[in-house]
């Protein structure tokens, strides 16, 4: 399926630290569609290398992959794009929390001198139960603590052979203020779990410049019932955390919707489900709203994961390339 294009968008690199390169315009094409998965985490290196590589000749642009408290997303980067030839790898995103602007920044212009314009870094404030909780570290004042990560990751040294180009920044944003930093300081932002409307919201918010990559999460099960009860399973942890739930109240999501596991309106919107027409339809949503890029996630029964080709939904994943690239 050939979705609708928008202009190319050329992203400014600034040069870092000590390098006297003078600024230039580059682009990362990350295409219109990209994978994002955590599943890859569960199987082993060796493994996941392999499926990148599948991943990759199955045609999309991008993998994605979080950080919560599995392997290092700069290090597992790192195998990936060592296992690919052209894929961008994104993050999806790299908390603030984990590691301060100057360990972030060299990182990533690791990645950009070894994997010129491969490599995108998503970047944002996680959560506060995760930052507290898991991390140890107090969640206050998000986004000007965030919007000063920006500035010092920006201008943070790197006494290192300097990469031709600067990998590309979008944050992990939901709400208004938060996209509107995205667009002044990055090259734009990465909306998780949000419905077709909220992209619109964010690209009018951010103006026709900013670079837009929602994730969305799709179920292949024509069951509703099915569908239904994996999505809730899907959407446990997330119904209780503030970020997400303070966005889902602010598009028109109610309360009620939120309890009990989600109501059947508030699945059907943030986990679309049906046959892969109908997902094609909801992806096609998205990108009518404004969204330059699709991050998809599929959802699947981990409790049949012995189905999966080597630990991992292959199949599900070519279905969607068949379909949609």
């Amino acid at each position: 399926m050939l979705f609708p294009t928008r202009p190319e968008v050329p992203i400014t690199r600034k040069t870092s630290g000590e390098s006297t390169r003078a600024m230039g315009e580059v682009t990362l094409d990350p295409g219109k569609i990209g994978i994002w998965t955590h599943q890859l985490d569960g199987v082993p290196s060796a493994r996941a290398r392999e499926a990148a590589n599948e991943i990759e000749e199955m045609g999309f642009g991008a993998i994605w992959i979080p950080e919560t408290a599995g392997r290092d997303p700069f290090v597992h980067s790192s195998l990936l794009l060592s296992a690919t030839q052209k894929i961008v790898l994104a993050t999806g995103i790299a908390s603030i929390y984990s590691r301060d602007a100057l360990a972030m920044a060299s990182a990533t212009r690791t990645l950009s001198e070894a994997f010129a314009d491969r490599f995108l870094l998503g970047v944002g404030v996680s959560h506060g139960p995760f930052v507290e909780v898991i991390r140890g570290h107090t969640w206050e004042k998000p986004l000007e603590n965030l919007s000063n990560y920006i500035e010092n990751l920006k201008k943070a040294p790197f006494w290192a052979y300097q990469p031709e180009n600067e990998a590309p920044i979008c944050i992990g944003a939901l709400g208004p203020k938060a996209l509107k930093l995205a667009a002044e300081l990055t090259w734009g932002a990465h909306p998780y779990n949000v419905t077709a409307d909220h992209t619109l919201m964010a690209r009018e918010t951010m103006g026709e410049e900013a670079f837009l990559a929602p994730m969305v999460a799709v179920i292949l099960e024509t069951d509703s019932s099915k569908a239904r009860e994996l999505a809730r399973k899907d959407l446990a942890i997330y119904l209780d955390l503030p970020n997400y739930r303070n966005n889902l109240l602010r598009i028109g999501f109610t309360e009620d919707d939120l309890s009990g596991g989600g109501s059947d309106r508030v699945l059907d919107a943030i986990r679309p489900w049906g046959d892969i027409e109908t997902i094609s339809n909801k992806i096609t949503e998205h990108f009518d709203a404004g969204a330059d890029h699709i991050c998809i996630q599929l959802v699947v029964d981990q409790t049949e994961q012995h189905k999966f080709q080597k630990g991992l939904p292959i199949q599900q994943w070519q279905l969607l390339a068949e379909s949609l690239l």
